[in-house]
């Protein structure tokens, strides 16, 4: 058979042509002069009849309609198709849409594209919101990971082009509450935007999803300036999305597997002196303060803010540090001459390097009694091995765990199972 782009010498032209309406006379007058002009169009399955209304009363129009899938099919019949088409998309095409499939089955010189706005652009028009720095991720026929990736960063505005086939509304649903942030995103649904059933609803994640949505979707998240968080906690085992973090580092905390271990490896007493340095968000003594209201905690953590956001926590956990340094650990301990701060039964070093690892269990070794203990969660073998030998020498028992969980996810096919970062526990009990 004959290429058809070679065909009596003819240069064929295809237009991909983007939309956002079922109006003809909504388009410029150049795209309604190249629909009149133009005898073969490729239509998307779901707007055929819309389109062939265009043409329905002018008896002058005898077209030639392909109806696509958006598969080989359609590439085998523009590849066959001599005269000169017209392919009608969504918005625009050259953004997650049929424009790239083209680029690599045709010449650039016969492609020519005229997009619409997209769908992301539609909506966040309808939403009366900024969008230039919006997080953008498609789970159209992908998997998910992206989409998992920026909210467990976090990303202040993400929007999500769905997949009806794959459950894609309820996927990103059941993904916010299973990384415990249904409190923390506003979950706009978008329907059909730019048309006449144009519809958008703000979902409850705690509430059933609606019986009827329409396959032409994007979900819209934004991330709330506050956060509304319960106050019936759990005595044990706190979600993550209880306490507040640092706008800039959203997860400058100890998350709630680790911190159950720590905890559980602290042996809290009734009473007695914990210090949680490199405390970070607060997470782990003020929860151990939850569980004992007796002990005084002392959250050390040199990062600017961190004393504020500790404060914030304290209040949500209704309790009370001794004190809160922000402050470097290793000034403290050598500028505390006159012992404003109590001598620990308890320490957690968690966020600071070897180095500073090092010194503390050096120095406030010197501190300790029998029997109390040093917990340290550690990412780094390095780490690990030299923190460990520094405390045998100093007469600890030493104890290892390796903590390596998974969270399960829903995607189209089930659950996946995404693993969290390992992490190491040293317990150290002075002997």
């Amino acid at each position: 058979m004959l290429n058809p782009r070679t065909m009596k010498g003819k240069k064929r032209k295809i237009h991909v042509v983007g939309i956002n309406s079922f109006e003809f006379l909504e388009m410029p007058l150049s795209l309604q002069s190249l629909f009149l002009k133009i005898e073969n169009i490729a239509i998307p399955t779901k707007y055929a009849n819309n389109i062939k209304l265009w043409f329905k009363k002018d008896q002058r129009q005898n077209k030639n309609y392909f109806m696509s899938n958006s598969d080989e099919n359609l590439i085998h019949w523009i590849k066959n198709t001599a005269d000169d088409l017209i392919l009608v998309s969504r918005g625009d095409p050259l953004w997650y849409g049929i424009g790239r499939i083209l680029l690599e089955n045709f010449s650039n010189n016969e492609l020519y594209f005229y997009p619409s706005n997209s769908c992301i652009q539609l909506a966040f028009s309808k939403l009366k919101r900024p969008w230039q720095n919006v997080e953008t991720i498609s789970i159209h026929g992908r998997d998910s990971i992206g989409l998992t990736k920026a909210l467990k960063s976090l990303k202040p505005t993400i929007a999500v082009i769905t997949d009806s086939k794959n459950r894609g509304v309820e996927i990103i649903k059941n993904n916010l509450v299973e990384l415990n942030l249904e409190n923390v995103y506003e979950f706009f649904l978008c329907e059909e935007l730019g048309f006449k059933e144009e519809k958008i609803t703000k979902i409850n994640v705690k509430e059933i999803l609606p019986k009827e949505i329409s396959a032409l979707n994007i979900v819209v998240l934004f991330k709330r300036d506050e956060i509304p968080y319960e106050s019936n906690h759990p005595l044990f085992g706190l979600s993550d999305n209880v306490y507040r973090t640092l706008p800039d580092r959203p997860n400058l905390l100890t998350k709630r597997e680790i911190r159950v271990q720590i905890l559980a490896e602290l042996e809290l007493p009734k009473n007695g002196v914990i210090w949680d340095i490199g405390a970070g968000s607060g997470t782990i003594g003020l929860e151990a303060l939850k569980l004992r209201p007796n002990l005084k905690l002392f959250s050390i953590d040199k990062r600017l803010g961190t004393k504020k956001i500790i404060k914030e926590n304290a209040k949500i956990l209704n309790v009370t540090p001794e004190n809160i340094y922000e402050d470097d650990i290793k000034k403290i301990i050598k500028d505390n001459v006159n012992n404003s701060i109590l001598p620990p039964s308890r320490i957690i070093i968690g966020g600071c390097d070897k180095k500073t690892k090092i010194f503390v269990i050096c120095e406030l070794s010197k501190l300790l009694s029998k029997g109390n203990i040093i917990v340290l969660p550690v990412i780094s073998y390095e780490v690990l091995q030299e923190t460990k030998k520094t405390l045998e020498d100093l007469n600890f028992e030493v104890g290892l765990n390796l903590i390596q969980t998974y969270k399960g996810l829903s995607i189209a096919e089930g659950t996946r199972f995404e693993p969290n970062n390992p992490v190491f526990i040293l317990k150290a009990k002075k002997l």
